[in-house]
């Protein structure tokens, strides 16, 4: 009886790699993921790398999916990881655990409870992001709702309202407002009439009073969307209740348009829309997932110092364990998922396209600033339950509130995300990069208190914990600065293959890096079955 291996062999001979790559996805040897194409976690362990070697540098979430998917496959993994942990830029700090950075370490002070923790890495997961999903699903990691948009929370920009902190649900309604009574304006005064019927006109009136809650006469006087008069009235519970009084249409004009305007779409960005996903008890609980079942094959504390494409085929390793011995590692394959910012200092004898693609590779410079608060106050004085408030002063940008611990007595707030840059090119992050720990922790506590008075006071500021990714070894940055991936490090150099967010069009998400390994799994079986 012919076995799938000697079909294999049979199908290569007449028809090629191709041919065989397409037998072994038919066999059900390689479960391909409708969305992507590549191997899938449903993926059936085969033995189609049995005798292959591959060394895989770095232990964060590409290095984490490829081996996963090439020890079940078969093949001999070893995973060389620089740091004392696996997960890279996913980290979750919990009470007692230790941030370092290139200016020092910080101790991490909250609480010892499962839900007092932050995300200093990644922090949701969109609903479309399948690979991640899958691996959450096959793994069986619990999920839960990450509110990202919440319309109770604040926006509070430098501006026409003299820094005054607005509720989110009346910026939104009122804009709206805005927009359609002008619209219905020009419709009426028959500026359109060019671009529409008399019957398209009646339907466009008839959509713009429901889209901006107008008049009769389509203006835009008040409403209930925005919220009522009277701290947390509804129009249900307080039948004589007022809407709240609009903003004037020239106070929103008088926002700083590239500090308030993406803040108001930003939840309409196709990575931003609902519903957005987190594991309960943090995200890291995709990682300690993953090392349940591929933790054996990681060297931690292993450090890689070159890498070498062999004149006879094959890659060699050199890396040094705990900072002392030196060791070699020699493979057939190598998938280096190093950030380019980490790569470039690494001596390696590739090609000089792959040199330039590395060292054109420029990442972010992104900050979070996390304390643990005395008490819930943004929900208990804010019916706020997760999302996001917005402020420009001292650039802190967003203060994110725990979407887990409901109603419990404490809760670890995100009182500062950093990142990008202004119409002058100044980075924020970088900015803050270069500040002490001490001195970001008071332009979080000075920003906070313009959005919630007493912020200061509600906080407990020694449990203050900050990450500037840029000071991180071994990352030196948060991600890839331009999401379109560099041809160059798509495709393998010599036996060396790349994977990370860095070579997929999704940089700085957890998919990107998966669908990257899972594409580079692709690849090498392809190559193998050649």
């Amino acid at each position: 009886m012919l076995t799938k291996r000697q079909l294999l062999q049979y199908v290569g001979s007449a028809a090629g790699a191709a041919g065989v790559y397409r037998t072994m996805a038919a066999l059900g040897m390689l479960g391909v993921s409708s969305l992507t194409g590549c191997s899938s976690p449903s993926a059936v362990s085969q033995s189609v790398g049995d005798g292959k070697r591959v060394v895989i540098l770095g232990a964060g979430i590409a290095g984490l999916v490829a081996a996963y998917e090439l020890d079940r496959m078969g093949y001999d993994c070893t995973v060389l990881e620089a740091t004392a942990r696996a997960g890279g830029r996913s980290l979750t700090v919990r009470s007692g655990d230790v941030i370092e950075e290139f200016g020092g370490r910080q101790r991490v002070n909250f609480d010892d409870k499962a839900y007092l923790y932050a995300n200093m890495g990644p922090a949701r997961i969109p609903y479309h992001h399948r690979a991640i999903l899958d691996y959450c699903k096959a793994f069986e990691v619990d999920l839960e709702v990450f509110t990202n948009d919440n319309r109770a929370a604040f926006f509070q920009v430098r501006g026409s309202l003299g820094d005054q902190a607005v509720v989110a649900r009346q910026l939104h309604t009122d804009q709206r407002g805005y927009i359609a009574e002008l619209l219905a304006k020009a419709v009426n005064r028959n500026a359109l009439d060019q671009e529409l019927t008399a019957e398209d006109k009646e339907r466009l009136l008839s959509m713009l009073k429901d889209f901006g809650d107008l008049q009769d006469d389509y203006m835009y006087v008040d409403s209930g969307r925005a919220g009522y008069q009277g701290q947390h009235v509804s129009k249900g519970l307080v039948g004589d209740a007022m809407p709240v009084e609009p903003l004037g249409l020239r106070q929103l004009l008088g926002f700083d348009a590239s500090d308030l305007w993406w803040a108001l779409r930003f939840s309409h960005g196709v990575n931003q829309n609902p519903t957005l996903l987190q594991p309960v008890g943090g995200m890291d609980m995709i990682v300690e997932a993953f090392k349940a079942r591929v933790g054996h094959l990681i060297r931690y504390e292993s450090v890689v110092e070159d890498i070498a494409n062999q004149s006879a085929g094959g890659v060699r390793i050199g890396y040094s364990h705990r900072g002392t011995t030196m060791e070699a590692l020699h493979a057939d394959f190598a998938i280096c998922t190093i950030p380019t910012t980490v790569l470039r200092d690494i001596d390696n004898n590739f090609s000089e396209a792959t040199r330039a693609a590395i060292e054109s590779r420029k990442y972010d410079a992104a900050v979070k600033i996390a304390f643990q608060a005395r008490r819930r106050f943004w929900e208990e004085d804010h019916f706020i339950y997760g999302g996001i408030s917005w402020t420009n002063y001292n650039d802190i940008q967003q203060i994110w509130y725990p979407a887990n611990g409901y109603h419990r007595p404490k809760g670890v707030i995100m009182g500062a995300y950093i990142f990008g840059e202004d119409e002058f090119d100044r980075d924020f992050a970088l900015d803050f990069a270069k500040m002490s720990h001490s001195q970001r922790l008071e332009h979080a506590l000075a920003s906070g208190e313009r959005v919630h008075p007493g912020y200061r006071d509600e906080l407990e500021v020694n449990t203050g914990v900050s990450r500037a990714w840029s000071e991180v070894p071994f990352q030196k940055g948060s991600w890839p600065s331009a999401p379109v991936p560099i041809a160059a490090l798509e495709v393998p150099d010599g036996a060396v293959y790349f994977a990370g967010d860095h070579t997929s069009a999704l940089s700085g998400w957890q998919e990107g890096s998966a669908q990257s390994a899972l594409a580079v799994v692709e690849a090498i079986n392809k190559r193998v079955m050649a």
